[in-house]
This record gives C-alpha cells, sequence and structure tokens, in this order.
C-alpha cells in the first residue's frame, strides 16, 4: 500500500489528506516510479484553492525525482533502476510511488543528484524558457525580475549572471535581498519600503526595462508596466497576488507594450523540446554556472505544513518533501 496527499474539497492547507493508496501495475507506454523528493510550487495551492479547477477527489504536485520500479509494454527509453524527473503529466506527485506515462520522464546524468534535481524540474525548466525560449536574452540586457528570492528567481539570479544581464530582482524583505544577491541579482527592490517603477528608472537613468518577467500578478501588474521601455515585454508568467486584467488602451498608452502569458506546456512539448530544455539546465548546474539545493524540507506527511510556510512568504528558494 503506498501514501500520498490527496484532497476531496478545495480550500485552505487543511483540506489535504494523507492517506493510503493503491498503485497497480504500469499499464502501455506508462512506468512506476518511487520517489525520493517531491518539489512544492505555488501552481500546487492554485490547484488546492480551486483558483485551477481539478475534477476532484484528486491528488496534488506536478514535478518529483525517483526511481523507476517497473516499465509497461511500449516502452523503451526509459528502464527499471533509471533515475528520472517529471514536470508534466496529471496531479499527484504529493506520493510515494506512482504510476506515470512514460514520455513525461527524463533522464537524470549521473552528476546530478535527487536532492538537486527535485529543484531543478519546474522551477529549473520554467527559468530555462523565460530567459531561453519566451523573451531569449542574449547578455548586455537589463531585467525586472519579480519574486527574485523565490524558488525560480534564486535559479534566475544565476541563470542571468552567467548570461552577462544585469538583473533588477523585486523581494519581500532585506532579508530576502540578500539571498538574492548572493545568488546573482545584481540590484534588489524592497517592495515594503520602495516603490518599484521608480526605482527601476533610477537604475536606468529613466530608460526603463525592455522586459519584465512578473510571476505575481494583480499587485504588481501596475508597476510591471509602468518600469517597460517603449515597446517593453511584459512576461506575466504567474498570478501569486490575483488574476491579471490588462486594458489594451493601457497597453498603448504606455509605449505600445507587449505582453505574454506563457505556459509550460507550450514549450516543453514535443518530448524532444522538453529533453533539450532538461539537458541545457543540467549542463548549466555541472559547470557550476547554477547551485541549487532545498531550503526547506518537510516529510510528505508535513504537505499542509509545507503550504502554510510557501503561502505566508516564510520560504525563499526551493521547498520539498521526503517520503
Amino acid at each position: 500500500m503506498a501514501k500520498a496527499v490527496r484532497f476531496y474539497e478545495t480550500g485552505g492547507p487543511e483540506v489535504l489528506k494523507f492517506e493510503n493508496v493503491e498503485v497497480g501495475d504500469p499499464g502501455p507506454g506508462q512506468a512506476r516510479v518511487r520517489h525520493t523528493y517531491i518539489a512544492v510550487n505555488f501552481i500546487d495551492i492554485y490547484f488546492r484553492t480551486g483558483h485551477y479547477p481539478l475534477e476532484l477527489p484528486n491528488g496534488l504536485g506536478s514535478d518529483a525525482v525517483g526511481v523507476v520500479e517497473a516499465v509497461g509494454p511500449g516502452v523503451t527509453d526509459i528502464r527499471v533502476g533509471d533515475r528520472v524527473g517529471y514536470l508534466l503529466g496529471p496531479q499527484g506527485a504529493y506520493s510515494d510511488v506512482r504510476v506515470m506515462p512514460a514520455e513525461v520522464l527524463i533522464p537524470l546524468p549521473d552528476g546530478i543528484a535527487d536532492r538537486t534535481a527535485a529543484t531543478l524540474m519546474m522551477k529549473g525548466m520554467t527559468a530555462q524558457y523565460l530567459f531561453r525560449q519566451v523573451y531569449p536574452l542574449k547578455g548586455g540586457e537589463t531585467i525586472l525580475y519579480h519574486a527574485a528570492a523565490g524558488g525560480v528567481g534564486l535559479i534566475a539570479c544565476q541563470w542571468a549572471r552567467a548570461l552577462g544581464v544585469t538583473m533588477i530582482g523585486t523581494v519581500s524583505s532585506d532579508e530576502k535581498a540578500e539571498i538574492a544577491k548572493a545568488n546573482g541579482c545584481t540590484h534588489t527592490i524592497v517592495t515594503s519600503r520602495e516603490n518599484i517603477a521608480e526605482r527601476v528608472k533610477a537604475l536606468t537613468d529613466g530608460k526603463g526595462v525592455p522586459v519584465v518577467f512578473d510571476s505575481i500578478g494583480k499587485s504588481t501588474l501596475e508597476a510591471s508596466l509602468d518600469s517597460l521601455q517603449v515597446r517593453g515585454t511584459l512576461v506575466s508568467n504567474g498570478t501569486t497576488s490575483g488574476p491579471v486584467e490588462i486594458d489594451s488602451r493601457v497597453i498603448a498608452r504606455k509605449g505600445s507594450l507587449w505582453v505574454t502569458r506563457p505556459a509550460m506546456i507550450h514549450y516543453a512539448t514535443p518530448r524532444s523540446h522538453m529533453l533539450a530544455m532538461a539537458a541545457e539546465v543540467f549542463d548549466m548546474v555541472m559547470a557550476g554556472k547554477i547551485h541549487n539545493e532545498p531550503r526547506q524540507t518537510f516529510a510528505l506527511a508535513e504537505a499542509a505544513l509545507a503550504h502554510q510556510a510557501l503561502e505566508s512568504r516564510q520560504t525563499s528558494g526551493a521547498t520539498v518533501l521526503v517520503p
């Protein structure tokens, strides 16, 4: 009998239940994976609260790493004993073992430990597609990145430094500002006491930045738009403070701006794209350009506590669950 976190209604962390579940043998095109580490992402909270709808009851969690225990008929590129990670597929990563579509499993190289890989699946791949695909950075740019001390943010700080990009990062406290700077963020804006747009303009001699990466959403939208140059790009890649609603007339008035709302599924599929993205992330880590480890660790049974910590902004960097 396996263990998993499930929920039967939307709501606060208290709706998460730690239960026994049946896990059978993998069918055609499937593999059974025993998890070693499970990532906690803010998108998990969206599902738990109903911000993103799911058919209930359901599991929770989108990415994890582990070892393949069994494979079903037709699976040829994943073998028993392989160390793998994933970030796509059905919800249900908050479990000690599960059956997954083999096509979403990413083989882990020998140079990447499971503990490290758990911070790279969704978070590292997000940094990759934001900086390398959504708005390809070439080096020399100055950018604004919100939540620079978050799970994706700390990887983004290091990636920006490796690319020769000047990163202005927003954070919620002086402590998080120091963490972001230590990871390569050039300038920080502490949002509890600094005006974001005014500070960006001061740092850029009044010009603004060509691109803003905004995972916060509603509460930072106006500041993000006001920080952009004429014909600049807002990459709206999250809504932790609430949904974003934009009047096209405002976009024109503020400088003929571009706005995109990217989704991982459109950049990490087909499988060849996903594997290429992962390979670049792994190469950055093995080259020493990115160093990332979990900053908070909870037992799988403590998933509700992990959510409480994440929602209350008590965390920085990556949070993982351990079965």
